[in-house]
Order: structure tokens, then sequence, then C-alpha cells
């Protein structure tokens, strides 16, 4: 059987991506936005609580690991990237701990604020199932315990001009908004005016609720729900019509939605729409989609790939994540790597 060209070039991109990850040292990423330190309970729940119906969780593990824009600095740091971090954590135990797991995987902690009297940011979230009947677990509860206030412009604003300072060294920007203080719109605007001028790509992962943080932004990633929500708000017929309108509106040159199970779509402001299946056989969990997804295409546009390849890598680690047995991994050189030479094997014995 003859092999189309749709699938030789596919099949082209992907052995290009392996080559890049295989090559990946040295290069400087510069990243800014908010963490927080993500506490994962795990336990059984074989009984209701006696005065309400709830389940009783008996924990027997506890893990903790850094998240948020913390998550795309490990991913960036596994791959081979030096990473240049900019956010703040409190003077607390957690913050103590962000720092510390960082420190240890070699990213350097000098651009990480402490603010005093602060709490940081943490989401716990609590995992159960029935002892002896059940093997994967499911999420029970998430709970979210932080400071309410925002924190001061004033930080903000050094966290921008520290990484303004590296800009121009680094091969890629990225931005990772959880509306949490370290991204405010003068600063993303400032930093991505800079990048512009100097032929860096931007990648952005926003809220919803602070696109304009965005403006400018050479890709900006959502869900596919948050797409749905826009649609319905610009009234857009469909996604396609909604992701134009948003791309126009932003000035991005593109859009990158995830779907999870049902894939990830490239939007782009010149160029066709590229539709990338899920490859994932037994999908687990989505926890640190969007994290997986902005290290990757950091790394295939912070190294001069088309979109086109950024958009197929970023779909490589969303797979990834999808398959992940723990909630806290996140995208690494050997898991991706493994994750595209088998989908390369796929292609081509699909093809036979």
């Amino acid at each position: 059987m003859a092999i189309d060209e749709d699938t030789v070039s596919r099949t082209e991109a992907l052995l290009r991506l392996r080559s890049t990850l295989d090559e990946m040292k040295g290069s400087q990423v510069t990243l800014l936005g908010d963490v927080m330190l993500d506490r994962y309970h795990h336990g059984y729940a074989n009984n209701l609580n006696s005065i309400a119906p709830v389940p009783v969780l008996k924990i027997f593990q506890t893990d903790e690991s850094p998240g948020a824009a913390a998550h795309i600095a490990r991913g960036l740091n596994s791959i081979g990237l030096d990473v240049d971090f900019h956010t703040y954590v409190g003077d607390d135990r957690e913050g103590e701990t962000i720092r510390n797991m960082l420190d240890h995987d070699g990213i350097s902690i000098e651009g990480i604020q402490s603010i005093e009297n602060r709490h940081t940011l943490v989401k716990i979230r609590f995992f159960g199932s029935r002892e002896s009947l059940l093997d994967e677990s499911q999420i029970l509860l998430q709970a979210d315990r932080g400071p309410l206030e925002q924190i001061d412009s004033n930080i903000s604003d050094k966290l921008t001009n520290n990484a303004m300072k590296a800009l121009e060294k680094s091969c890629a920007l990225v931005i990772s908004d959880y509306d949490n203080g370290s991204v405010r719109v003068s600063s993303a605007s400032t930093l991505i005016a800079e990048a512009s001028r100097n032929n860096i790509p931007v990648i952005v992962d926003p809220k919803l609720t602070g696109l304009e943080r965005s403006r400018g932004a050479t890709v900006v990633l959502v869900e596919m729900r948050g797409m749905e929500l826009m649609r319905r708000r610009l009234e857009s017929s469909d996604a396609a019509s909604a992701a134009s309108e948003l791309i126009d509106t932003y000035d991005w040159n593109a859009l990158v939605v995830l779907g999870g199970i049902n894939g990830v779509t490239l939007y782009q402001s010149e160029g066709e729409t590229i539709h990338f299946d899920c490859y994932a056989s037994a999908p687990k969990q989505q926890i640190g989609l969007h994290d997986a997804a902005a290290t990757a295409l950091a790394v295939a546009l912070g190294n001069g790939l088309p979109m086109e390849d950024a958009g197929l890598l970023a779909a490589a680690a969303c797979d990834c994540i999808l398959t992940a047995k723990a909630s806290q991994e996140f995208v690494d050189l050997d898991t991706l790597g493994t994750w595209l030479d088998e989908l390369v094997w796929q292609m081509q014995i699909s093809e036979r």
C-alpha cells in the first residue's frame, strides 16, 4: 500500500521533532508566571460518614509537587533547556518546599521572590478508591488554600524588570497566568513587545478573564471547554469562526485548543487549521495538560521549527500527560522522546 503525502509529512515532522529533542542543550527560555504547591492525598474510601453522605478517606500516601508555572520550569529543564524563571512565593513552608524542589532539579531560584507574611497558594486534591475492589482512584475533592488579596504591583514590576534583563538571551518567552498577580497587563505587554522586537516566540497560557495579557503573543493556549465558552460569548457559529475572531482581536499568530481525549487543534492567522488526534490508548488524568503543551511549544518554536511542528509536539506532550500514572508528573525528555518514537512506529505500521 502506498503511503499518502499527509502521512509522509507527519512522519517526517515527528522524526524532526525527535532529532530536536536529542540535540537540545544550552538554550534559555524566559518564564514568567504564577506558582502553587500541588498536594495530593491518596487513600481508600470504603465507608460513608455517619452524619453526612460523604466518603471517609483513609489516607495512606501524601505527595507534593510544584505546580502551574513551576511545572513548566521542570519540564523545560528536563528536556535540556536553561530556565530563567520569575515568580513569587510566600515566606512559609510551602514556598520553601517549592524553592527547594526546583533547586534540587537544578533550576535557578534566583528569580523567585519571597513575600513576607504571605501564604503560598496550595491546591489540595483528595483521591480515593474502594480497597481491594478498584485499582484506579478518582478525585473526590479539591481544596484551595491561599491569600485572598492581590500582591503589591511593585512585586509584579520587579518580576518583569528581572525577566527583561535576560530576555535577549532567550530562545522563547513563556507566560503562565493563573491570575494570582505575577502577570499584569502592563508587564505582559512590555515583555511581549520586547520579545517581538527580538523575534523571540511568545507562548501564553492565559486565564480566560485575562486575555488582554496575551495580546500580541505568538501562540495562546485554551482548553476545549474554554473555547466553547468564548464561542458562545462571541455568538460565533462554530469554533473556527470564534478562533479567527480571537486571533484578529488579540493579534495572535496562532491559537492551540486542548481537547484531552479529543486531541489538539491548531488555528492560525496565516495557514490552515490542523487537528491532531489523541493517540493515548488509556487516558487516566489531565492535570498538567496546559503546562505540558506550553513546554512543548517553547521547545519547538524556540528552536525555529514551524508552528505545525510545534502543534504536533504539543499534542504528543498532552498524550504523555493523559497516560501519566500520577497527576503530579510533568512531561520530560525520556517520556516525550519515547512517545514520539511510538507515534512514528504507529504511523508506519498503519500504512503497511
